[in-house]
């Protein structure tokens, strides 16, 4: 498996999902339910007949809608395909009841239309906006960017704009973000080593750092709380973070992994904590505290203060917080290809490995209430 999502619109039970890759079996989509009282996982399954899943997106308004790329084989060649799914009305909200076996009949998922790639390419990946009513879907395909509308309840999928990346060579967009600040108009795409910003109103190219990474990029992630704010990592084992508005350096560097890096994620809610994941086996916490939205921690109400406290305290506040890796987990025996923070809970996240194993995990108590505190 590789492919990982939180169900995005679903707020407050904690559910993650999970695609398979297995080339002997039907592939699968796994609900993943975490009790975060009781600690238990519970599992549902729906079948996703069609092929190998690569990439898994929910839609940020409807908890029931989700799309996948999927590998679909003809008899000369592997097409990577992507469709618009809604799972089983009972399936769509976060339940803590574990199916009884009797009833764990697999269910298939409902497909509500294909996103028709057959002149653009192979679908990379699926971005859905961000804020939106989850009627706008963007899919990066070889090297076309395709905004697409979908309509009828989801049931059509109509292309209103494109545009085609240009250059020398076979060039591939390998992944993409939507950026949540600017009223939702702007993408990130990674293809090779570089990274580029789109607006999506004309379609036009506003930025390119061309060798972001040494070697291939894997993934970017916006700042939720700091626009012009974007993290990358690719396969030269580097994390980078950019301000986009003068991108010919990285603000800030990680180098802790000691092979590529598939996967950055921003916490939703403090944009301080980083996850990484990495073909070293290993996910890395980090805090980057520094270029953060709250760089200088919580500000002291200054009535609390007697004078030489007030002067202590005014160095204090002078002196930025380090950054620092918070966490490395190991329980992964293989390349770790996603890592995803919870929707529903700031504090939880999870992290998949190619050998099918899903682990999570909560940021450590003390730094939670270092950060709430």
């Amino acid at each position: 498996a590789r492919a990982l999502t939180p169900q995005t619109a679903e707020t407050d039970a904690i559910r993650f999902l999970v695609g398979t890759q297995s080339l002997r079996y039907d592939n699968q989509i796994h609900i993943i339910d975490f009790d975060d009282e009781n600690n238990i996982i519970n599992k549902n399954v729906l079948l996703h007949q069609v092929g190998e899943i690569w990439h898994i997106s929910t839609s940020p308004a409807d908890k029931g809608v989700l799309a996948t790329c999927y590998n679909k084989t003809s008899d000369t060649k592997v097409m990577t395909c992507a469709a618009v799914w809604r799972m089983p009305k009972e399936l769509e909200s976060g339940s803590h009841e574990s199916p009884d076996d009797s009833s764990s009949n697999t269910q298939t998922l409902e497909l509500l239309c294909h996103l028709d790639n057959t002149a653009h390419g192979n679908m990379a990946c699926v971005m859905w906006e961000p804020m939106g009513d989850g009627k706008k879907i963007i899919s990066l395909a070889d090297n076309n960017i395709l905004l697409w509308d979908l309509q009828e309840s989801s049931a059509k999928a109509v292309l209103s704009s494109s545009t085609a990346l240009e250059g020398k060579g076979q060039l591939k967009f390998t992944s993409g973000r939507w950026s949540p600040h600017h009223n939702c108009t702007q993408i990130a795409t990674a293809n090779d080593t570089a990274v580029r910003g789109w607006d999506t109103r004309s379609m036009r190219q506003i930025y390119c750092i061309e060798n972001a990474h040494g070697q291939l990029v894997r993934d970017l992630d916006f700042n939720p709380n700091k626009q012009y704010y974007l993290a990358s990592c690719g396969d030269d084992c580097k994390v980078k973070f950019w301000d986009t508005r003068n991108a010919t350096e990285p603000v800030k560097t990680l180098e802790e992994h000691s092979h590529w890096v598939w996967n950055v994620r921003y916490n939703h809610s403090h944009d301080q904590l980083i996850l990484t994941g990495s073909s070293d086996s290993r996910v890395i916490l980090s805090n980057m505290v520094s270029i953060s939205s709250e760089p200088f921690g919580h500000m002291v109400d200054d009535d609390e203060l007697s004078d030489q406290e007030d002067q202590h305290q005014e160095e204090k506040i002078k002196e930025p917080l380090q950054d620092s890796v918070i966490a490395t987990y190991e329980e992964h025996e293989d390349s770790v290809y996603a890592v995803e923070w919870s929707s529903a809970d700031p504090w939880l996240f999870a992290s998949l490995s190619y050998d099918g194993r899903l682990v999570i995990n909560r940021v450590p108590r003390a730094l939670k209430y270092h950060i709430l505190l």
